[in-house]
């Protein structure tokens, strides 16, 4: 079993693959066939896998550190990979036939994305009959089954499971700024039928995790695997690992724009980029905001784990604090990659150079639920006392 310095170290010898193929994954809008492979062969589609099906199971301190090197090549690739982490997590609230059904396969990947539609499933004998349309799947077009979270005819929630094969996608569905490698497809599926053991907790999030600190809930009686992994949701995986892929970006952009000061003398100057006091103050500064955004999130992750693997809990308080730092580190990201562009000048409107496609990936990032300025609102409540709304804690 690798240990955290060789995963950290296996994403990091893919970072220049995929700095190299970032232009093919973004004109292809998935993820080529050799960078799927080599995904595969590092093992990268396995991190939040069960061990008993293989994976790592890994500490989510390690996994961010893993998605920051990968995002550094690529953040479509860091961010089709978190995606599938966070789904991977369904392993744990599966019956072990079906988890290895589903997961068994070295190449298995799970997808899923957000109900764009009234998506229901209606009880049936052995099972559900599914009818839904779900948007944002990333990952989808290297992946052998997709997620959809339901609405139970009859009351309740649930995330059916069903293979890619089963489900028709949405022709041209994903035309957009930024990460555009994620392909991240609308898909539909009509009168479907999922078995019962393909139907898990909604969005394999036990229902152990309280919605307000002074809430004490009953064991999930679902959950299968024991490992402190499990006690997390996928919606940790998910603060984190878009953390990640929005801080690599950003370090990225940050190596990129120092290498070119250091070349760069700008029309009508005398004097290289780096000479200039300005730009000395803004790279300075976009450092300072870069490491202190990514210590605070690695801070959390570890008291997090290690409170989890003592009491078996996870404690509302460290959850408020990754879903600020999480936040508040995909704004700095952005800060960071906006101030380098601008820095760059004209330099950086060429395709051929990196700055322009990392500026509209990081504001593709930006803009998703996991940056939202709404989370911040929900911090400050509870800080002032106050319940806020637990669904993105």
């Amino acid at each position: 079993m690798k240990s955290a310095n060789e995963w950290i170290a296996s994403a990091r010898a893919l970072t220049p693959v995929l700095d190299k193929a970032a232009p093919r994954i973004e004109a292809a809008k998935a993820l080529p066939p050799d960078v799927v492979d080599a995904l595969h062969a590092a093992k990268m589609f396995r991190m939040m896998l069960p061990r008993a099906l293989g994976g790592a199971e890994l500490e989510l301190a390690t996994f961010f550190e893993v998605v920051c090197a990968i995002a550094e090549g690529d953040a479509s690739t860091a961010w089709s990979v978190s995606q599938s982490s966070g789904c991977a997590m369904a392993a744990a609230y599966l019956e072990p036939a079906t988890a290895r059904e589903i997961f068994g396969d070295a190449r298995a990947v799970l997808a899923w994305g957000f109900p764009s539609a009234p998506c229901n499933a209606t009880p049936v004998d052995g099972g559900w009959k599914v009818t839904g349309t779900w948007g944002f799947g990333s990952g989808n077009r290297h992946s052998t089954w997709l997620g959809g979270h339901c609405q139970l005819v009859g009351g309740g929630e649930r995330t059916m499971l069903f293979p890619r094969s089963k489900v028709t996608i949405k022709p041209d569905s994903w035309n957009v700024v930024g990460l555009r490698g994620t392909g991240s497809d609308s898909y539909s599926v009509t009168d479907l039928f999922v078995p019962a053991a393909q139907a898990i907790v909604a969005r394999a999030s036990g229902r152990d995790l309280p919605p307000a600190v002074d809430i004490e809930p009953d064991e999930e009686p679902e959950r299968r695997e024991k490992g402190t992994l499990y006690r997390f949701s996928p919606t940790s995986v998910y603060q984190c690992g878009f953390a990640a892929v929005s801080l690599g970006i950003a370090r990225a952009t940050q190596n990129a724009f120092v290498a070119l000061a250091s070349q760069k003398t700008p029309s009508g100057g005398s004097t290289m980029l780096r000479d200039n006091p300005v730009v000395q103050l803004r790279v300075a500064q976009s450092e300072a905001r870069l490491e202190s955004a990514r210590a605070w999130v690695l801070q959390i992750l570890r008291e997090m784990w290690a409170e989890t693997a003592a009491t078996g809990k996870v404690n509302f308080e460290h959850r408020i604090q990754l879903r600020l730092a999480a936040t508040y580190a995909i704004q700095e990201a952005r800060e960071v990659v906006e101030t380098a562009y601008i820095d760059a000048g004209a330099t950086a409107i060429f395709e051929i150079n990196p700055f322009e496609r990392r500026l509209r990936d990081m504001h593709a990032a930006s803009q998703q639920i996991q940056s939202s300025p709404m989370h911040f609102q929900s911090a400050g409540q509870h800080y002032l006392g106050l319940k806020p709304n637990a669904r993105f804690i």
